[in-house]
């Protein structure tokens, strides 16, 4: 019979190899169709996150030569 409680390997807390964890959540609507688009990617959060790392890094670079 399965442990209820789950695989005591499974209980670990998960470790990351960043600089920074990715503990916080953002949800996002967007149109099915970007979304459909999205999902053919093969990793489409890292492909997300990296848009808008690069988008706050160019509005960053604007706002110091202003």
């Amino acid at each position: 019979m399965p442990n209820p409680r789950g695989n005591p390997e499974n209980l670990q807390p998960l470790t990351t190899n960043r600089p920074e964890p990715l503990t916080a959540k953002l949800t996002v609507r967007v149109p099915q169709s970007m979304m459909n688009e999205l999902k053919t990617l093969e990793n489409y959060p890292e492909f997300v996150r990296q848009a808008i790392q690069e988008a706050l890094d160019k509005r960053n670079l604007n706002n110091q030569d202003t």
